[in-house]
């Protein structure tokens, strides 16, 4: 009986799914299909992507990402605004003979070489980001499609209970004319047997 009602189920869950796609179970994509083989099967599909991704990430990931969480950040910029700063304070004021004098040709070239490098790196941790991001959609695509199955199936099972019940009041109700017609026919039969019984 058990298994009856569960096979049941699952007809009815992939019929839920057939009509709220609108095609196929075969027609599907394979990330769709693998959504609904979970909703039939009444498996989650939600994920912690960031934790996924966090775990397997690769040391030239973790370095770029910590990279662009130093570089852009305002403490960055501010120490970085001082070292320039106290640098061309050095090499104008302070020194007899200036390692780099003005115009800063030195500092120029560093700087150069820190944007040649910082640059990449910072692109190198948006694009992974914007990977985390499409993961995120995907797996908020699937969470969606799952949840859309899910309150489809709960009205189909809701308007099976409502017409079940339906019926069964329908019963109740004929049972209910029948005794009182019954009775009727009983109090008609013989209306001075119910008179003379009464004090």
């Amino acid at each position: 009986m058990a298994t009856t009602s569960s096979h049941s189920t699952r007809v009815d869950r992939r019929d839920a799914a057939r009509r709220l796609l609108q095609r196929e179970l075969e027609q599907l994509t394979p990330e769709e299909r693998v959504v609904v083989e979970r909703f039939i099967s009444g498996g989650r599909v939600s994920r912690n992507v960031r934790r996924e991704l966090h775990e397997s990430r690769t040391l030239g990931e973790r370095v770029a990402d910590r990279v662009a969480a130093v570089g852009g950040s305002w403490t960055f910029i501010m120490c970085f605004g001082v070292v320039l700063v106290v640098w061309m304070i050095v090499n104008s004021f302070l020194l007899a003979r200036a390692f780099d004098p003005y115009p800063y040709i030195l500092l120029n070239l560093v700087l150069s070489c820190l944007a040649a490098v910082q640059a990449p790196i910072i692109m190198m941790s948006q694009n992974r980001q914007a990977a985390v991001d499409r993961m995120h959609a995907e797996n908020d695509y699937q969470v969606n499609v799952k949840s859309e199955l899910e309150v489809l199936q709960i009205h189909e099972k809701l308007d099976v209970l409502r017409s079940h019940e339906w019926a069964l009041l329908v019963e109740q109700q004929n049972r209910q004319i029948e005794m009182l017609q019954r009775l009727l026919e009983c109090a008609t039969a013989a209306p001075g047997d119910g008179r003379q019984k009464q004090p």
